[in-house]
């Protein structure tokens, strides 16, 4: 079927173009899309097109129906003024088809024949909507077809409609700053932090019922996680009807070459490859541009649109790798989600899939468990497909025991096997001899290409690219150049790139391997205009210098392979693929000295970049790694020492002398075992020893460790805080550190969360607490000890006069276990801080607790977050904090309370005088409740925060609360995020804020404010001093209400921070 160029013209970025005529989806011409139905009943035709005439019409073409009707003499006046007063648009229009159906058969034909004779868009969208939408469908499902053996996979746990998108709060400084293999090795491949999960039905949608939908939406994920494979998988699910129904066009458009867009209705436009882009995108000196009948470049258009100056109305969701994704401001982004990469589970199951014999598949996981490198790089799915085929090919050889051990020796063998797939075994000698002769000249292109482009930051070639590098356009299509690079094409354009981006690292390494050994001049520069540079020590001090230079790190796996080429066992592959020649092992020998040289140096500060030169040595597989770094480490031994995810057993060892100097010691996310913690044991037994506070969080030590642990604690002076969080202790590891504690005298604060310590650790840890002087701070999160474990605490609490912070979140206390902690805490009164949140406590525990709250003088906050209270629960509390003057803090979130218990709160402030911040989001008390509360702070002095997010008020909470805040002069924060506010709930804020002097930080993200509410926000700003930080994020503000309130703010309240 002949498609309209609308769909692959594909434009030169460098060019100005009109997009004026693109900017809608061809309504011109839309004729050809569909035949209607000539002899169609027209009652009937009404009311198939009842659904496009809500929503498409416009006031003026409504307008024009109900002139049309009435000239014809075919609508009365009383029949036009019921239609005008039905109030909104859509009301008119169903009173409007109401009328005219019920008339005779010309009221009907006139009214279709009006709409069919007009030439405005509207009518041509009311007609032709939905076959237009069909049509697109049926062109991208074709599309989608053409990468079904590329995007599937025959498991059905790892194919993409059984995995989810990580919801996370922004970018880490890890994933701006550096390469991404250095941003999968320093996590190993772990899941990072995230807020939920969202599968791809939910990931456009509100994340709450009063929420609004994210315009502006960013998916990060490492080069191969699969990102264009998620944008493949979500348009065919949309164009089967699967998700977001409510989208009238999905349009994709990948960065390759370049780019044109379009939108319609409600429309997505997916922008698949960011990094991609060849114009560096500059959002700070962009040309703002909201004139759609402007000439704009393509750079410049697509920041625009971002932005919002430019369509909109539209929806907008960007791929990218996370470096680039960091060019565009924050503010601009909605909701950030990142594509998590295989789990070690995964790859286990991957490798059962791929391969059919379950001896290779047990011998292949056997050794990457023993090569970690390899093993963390399966981590993103891409590389895991090569490691899998280039691994299938060397054991079917007959070489198993030959396995690749570093990143160089598997792509050395993976070149080496396209070079020799689907090429004729037994040729004669002089044959063979072409062959790797038009192989290596292949191969030596590539390699230029690969390094000139990775200098540029370019990842994606056109044929005159390839051209100018002298790859032969008819030569890529053979065994081995087909093997290294995807062809991607358009109607009118061919671009290439390699399979993965470390291939193409691995190729431009080859290349300067190669040419460092003749080449005069500085690599690194096109031109031959440089200084000399001979031979290659010198050329490799200079490519390692280039790296440890590259701020964004997109060197160091270049210079990985770069040492990894030294190695013999890695060039054997390529024997027949590159003009090597022999090796006598000096280089690998000088490489070595010279990385370990700098290793040792007290010039190389620790950092990433001295970790990718350990890295280096890996790939060189020398084996005395990380010698000294003392004088590195005494620079910043009075600040923390963060080696998270960048350590194992032997590097610890070679650092233990040097860790002695560190104060606030970092050892997260390492995968250290029991091994380790005798190596930390020993440490923290020393005199010399200077940690005050350690982090083993995230790791798999088990009681072993522990028991290391506590005989460390036994002589230990110095460390005043541990947090051994997500381990796997047990009870019996309880009871190891519980004997130290009783005699430890130092140790202050130490965390146990989420370690199954249950009921018999719990016991033991009580039994601390009823003799130990020192411990402040306790934390017991998720560790299922039960009421009962919970009693043994509460009965040591009864004596303990020194324990300020207990933490018994997800605990299933119950009932029974927080009566017990209330008979402690009617005689305890040094407990300030106490949370109990998800432990199923419903009225009858809240009973007992409250009777303890009006007798207890010490506790300053309490969390009960998501837990069972209910209204009658809440009431209690009320009752409690008229009488309880200890209490500053409390937390009822999630806890099913509605408004009449809020008013029994907002009673109970009118006397309290100690509560300074109370949170209550997320619980349903709806405006009424928001007008106790208010009513409340008229008269309540003591409260400070106050965060009502998502408790679904409306405009009359919002202007119950601002006539509260002109009277309140206590409140600081305020967080109605999540709400309905609307502009007349921010019109009545803002007339608040002209008058009241003490609120600084005030949070309506997500409320519908629109660009007027901002402005009267704004306007409020201009008379208001106290404000530092206000929250507008998410109300469709655009770009001319930012520009007012940037305005007002630089002029009268330079120290507010508006997020917009």
């Amino acid at each position: 079927m002949e498609r309209k160029p609308h769909y692959d013209s594909i434009l030169d970025r460098s060019k100005g173009i009109m997009w004026q005529d693109d900017c809608y989806v061809d309504l011109q011409s839309a004729s050809s899309c569909v035949s209607m139905q000539a002899e169609m009943d027209d009652i009937g035709w009404i009311h198939k097109h009842q659904h496009q005439l809500q929503s498409f019409i416009t006031n003026p073409f409504l307008e024009g129906m109900i002139n049309h009707l009435r000239k014809l003499d075919l609508l009365s006046v009383a029949e036009e003024q019921q239609i005008r007063d039905a109030g909104q648009l859509q009301a008119q229009v169903n009173v409007l088809t109401s009328v005219v159906t019920g008339k005779e058969a010309p009221v009907c034909h006139a009214l279709r024949s009006f709409i069919e004779n007009s030439d405005s868009q509207v009518a041509k969208l009311i007609m032709k909507h939905d076959s237009m939408v069909n049509e697109h469908k049926e062109f991208l499902l074709q599309r989608c077809d053409l990468h079904r053996d590329k995007d599937s996979s025959s498991c059905s746990k790892l194919n993409i409609s059984s995995r989810t998108l990580l919801l996370i709060d922004g970018l880490s400084d890890l994933q701006q700053k550096e390469h991404d293999l250095m941003q999968v090795g320093a996590t190993r491949g772990g899941k990072r932090n995230h807020l939920r999960q969202l599968g791809l039905d939910k990931f456009l949608e509100p994340l709450t019922r009063v929420s609004l939908p994210p315009r502006v939406s960013l998916t990060v994920g490492v080069a191969g996680i699969g990102k264009t494979t998620w944008v493949r998988h979500f348009i065919k699910q949309w164009s089967k009807g699967a998700v977001c129904a409510d989208m009238s066009f999905v349009l994709p458009f990948t960065f390759y070459p370049t780019l044109v867009l379009s939108s319609s209705c409600h429309t997505l436009l997916i922008l698949d490859g960011l990094d991609e882009f060849r114009c560096k995108l500059n959002f700070s000196d962009a040309a703002s541009c909201n004139d759609p009948k402007k000439e704009v470049s393509i750079d410049d258009l697509v920041t625009n649109i971002i932005r919002g100056n430019l369509l909109p109305d539209v929806a907008v969701w960007v791929t990218s790798r996370p470096r680039v994704a960091s060019l565009i401001p924050g503010g601009l982004v909605d909701r950030v989600t990142e594509i998590p990469g295989f789990s070690p589970e995964d790859i286990q199951i991957f490798l059962n899939h791929h391969f059919s014999e379950k001896d290779f598949a047990c011998k292949i996981w056997a050794h990457l468990e023993s090569h970690k490198i390899l093993m963390v790089m399966c981590y993103t799915p891409c590389f895991c497909w090569i490691l899998a085929e280039t691994l299938m090919y060397i054991m079917q050889s007959g070489m198993q025991e030959n396995l690749p051990r570093t990143c160089t020796e598997l792509y050395a063998h993976f070149c080496s096997m396209k070079a020799e797939v689907g090429e004729p075994r037994g040729r004669e000698p002089v044959k063979m001899e072409q062959l790797h002769g038009s192989n290596r000249k292949l191969l030596g292109n590539l390699g230029r290409l690969a390094f000139y482009g990775l200098l540029k930051h370019k990842y994606v070639f056109s044929e005159q690219d390839l051209r100018v590098y002298g790859v032969d356009l008819l030569s890529i299509h053979s065994s081995l150049g087909a093997g290294v690079l995807v062809r991607e094409e358009s109607t009118i354009y061919t671009t290439y790139r390699f399979t993965h981006l470390t291939l193409q690292e691995f190729l431009a390494a080859t290349f300067y391997h190669l040419s460092s050994k003749r080449a005069i001049f500085d690599l690194f520069s096109e031109s031959t205009m440089s200084w000399p540079k001979i031979g290659f020590q010198n050329h490799f001090r200079n490519a390692l210098q280039h790296s440890q230079q590259a701020q964004d790190g997109h060197l160091d796996v270049f210079v990985r392979f770069l040492t990894g080429l030294l190695c013999p066992v890695a060039q054997k592959p390529l024997a027949g693929l590159l003009a090597l020649g022999k090796e006598d092992g000096t280089q690998k020998a000088w490489a070595a000295g010279f990385l370990q040289g700098l290793l040792d140096s007290g010039s190389s500060v620790v950092s990433l970049r001295v970790v990718n030169m350990a890295y280096c040595l890996q790939e060189l597989q020398h084996t005395e790694l990380l010698r000294s770094v003392e004088e590195d480490l005494r620079l910043v031994c009075s600040q923390e020492i963060n080696l998270t995810a960048s350590l194992n057993y032997a590097t610890v060892k070679c650092l233990l002398p040097q860790l002695l100097y560190c104060t606030h010691l970092r050892l997260e996310s390492n995968h250290f075992k029991d091994d380790v913690m005798e190596l930390l044991g020993s440490l923290l037994s020393a005199k010399d020893c200077h940690i005050q506070e350690l982090s083993l969080a995230e790791n798999t030590i088990s009681n072993k460790g522990a028991k290391a642990l506590s005989r460390a604690l036994l002589v230990n002076r110095t460390l005043t805080s541990l947090d051994l969080r997500n381990n796997n202790i047990g009870s019996k590891g309880a009871k190891f550190l519980a004997e130290a504690l009783k005699m430890n005298q130092v140790l202050v604060s130490i965390n146990f969360q989420n370690n199954a310590i249950e009921e018999e650790g719990a016991r033991a840890l009580a039994e601390v607490l009823q003799c130990n002087r020192k411990l402040v701070s306790l934390n017991l999160q998720k560790n299922l000890i039960g009421a009962d474990g919970a009693k043994r605490i509460a009965d040591a609490l009864k004596t303990n006069r020194t324990l300020t912070k207990l933490i018994l979140c997800s605990n299933q206390l119950g009932d029974k276990g927080t009566a017990a902690l209330a008979e402690a805490l009617a005689v305890n009164h040094t407990l300030l801080l106490l949370h109990l949140q998800s432990n199923s406590i419903s009225n009858r525990g809240m009973t007992a607790l409250t009777k303890a709250l009006r007798l207890n003088r010490g506790l300053v906050s309490l969390n009960l977050t998501a837990n069972l209270l209910h209204d009658d629960g809440v009431r209690a509390i009320a009752g409690a904090i008229r009488v309880n003057r200890g209490l500053v803090s409390l937390h009822l979130q999630w806890n099913f309370i509605k408004s009449s218990a809020t008013k029994a709160l907002a009673h109970a402030l009118l006397s309290n005088t100690t509560i300074q911040l109370l949170d209550l989001q997320e619980n349903a008390i709806g405006n009424e409740g928001v007008i106790c509360l208010a009513e409340a702070l008229k008269t309540n002095a003591s409260l400070r925060i106050l965060c009502l997010q998502g408790v679904s008020a409306g405009t009359s909470g919002a202007i119950a609360m601002a006539e509260a805040l002109m009277v309140n002069q206590s409140l600081e924060s305020l967080d109605l995020r999540g709400n309905a506010v609307g502009m007349e709930g921010a019109k009545a804020l803002a007339n608040s804020l002209k008058s009241n002097r003490r609120l600084n930080s005030l949070n309506l993200q997500e409320n519908s404010l629109g660009m007027d509410g901002a402005i009267f926000i704004a306007t409020a700003l201009k008379g208001n001093h106290q404000l530092t930080y206000i929250n507008l994020q998410g109300n469709g503000v655009g770009e001319s209400g930012a520009k007012v309130i940037s305005d007002a703010i630089r002029t009268n309240a330079p120290g507010c921070v508006v997020d917009i």
